[in-house]
């Protein structure tokens, strides 16, 4: 049996490919949410009950792998974008939480997660991601960018009432100059990773909006449905899958 200590880095290397992927994962989490939830009729609680075992059996069959499978790994982060749209939207519409508030909370959710990770490991890097406990605490970490992101996007696309393109550009901008930064080396690594991390789930879900909802709904919407959104974003994640796969682009080792 592989010691836990010499398991192969269980994450992607952070490549174009991986922004790529994100991007178009986050936006299927909006729009199968959405599908699931209206189309499907399954309601809120019927949704996330299906959504959390889906992510349940994902999340263990990628946490018992011993190196990095982008199929498993992939399939796991529609089903955290998926979940962590439902669980911000479920606080907000059900219980009353404001999106601001949610931002908050799951900011500091993610904070704690940090700080604990950081505690323990003495590290935060991507690269060093060689262990169980190490990846326990990454993907609480991505849950919670998606929960944080679903709420700090609405604050733009509801309370604020920007346009979805607009409000899509706005988060490209924002993300183009944290990366330009990080590029050069002004903001480090670990910081500039999860901040781009967090507004690319806004970003997705404005331009999945954009593209699948009715002009009832939204007036700059194009009205192609959430359907046939998450069947084409889902068939281009599954086309880059199979290429990593062969490919093995995006395979890094441990430090």
């Amino acid at each position: 049996m592989t010691n836990i200590k010499t398991l192969l880095v269980k994450v992607p290397a952070i490549t174009l490919f991986f922004w790529i992927i994100k991007v178009l994962s986050t936006t299927v989490g909006e729009t199968l949410a959405d599908y699931l939830n209206s189309t499907l009729g399954l309601g809120d609680n019927g949704t996330i009950i299906v959504m959390t075992a889906v992510l349940a059996i994902l999340l263990a069959a990628q946490l018992l792998l011993t190196k990095y499978v982008p199929s498993v790994y992939w399939a796991t982060i529609v089903a955290v974008s998926t979940v962590g749209t439902l669980i911000t939207d479920n606080m907000h519409t059900n219980f009353g939480w404001q999106n601001w508030q949610l931002t908050i909370l799951f900011g500091v959710v993610l904070i704690a997660v940090f700080a604990i990770w950081w505690a323990q490991e003495k590290t935060l890097s991507i690269k060093t991601i060689n262990t169980r406990k190490r990846e326990g605490y990454y993907w609480v970490a991505v849950l919670a960018t998606f929960a944080m992101g679903t709420a700090a996007g609405d604050i733009f696309l509801d309370d604020l009432g920007f346009p979805l393109l607009e409000s899509t550009f706005i988060f490209l901008a924002v993300i183009a100059v944290i990366a330009g930064l990080w590029r050069i080396k002004v903001l480090g690594q670990v910081f500039g990773f999860w901040t781009i991390y967090i507004l690319t789930r806004p970003l997705g879900a404005s331009f999945g909006d954009y593209l699948s909802l009715s002009k009832d709904e939204a007036p700059d919407a194009l009205d192609l449905g959430a359907q046939n959104v998450t069947l084409v974003f889902l068939g281009l994640i599954v086309a880059l899958v199979v290429y990593l796969s062969i490919t093995k682009r995006d395979v890094i080792t441990a430090e």
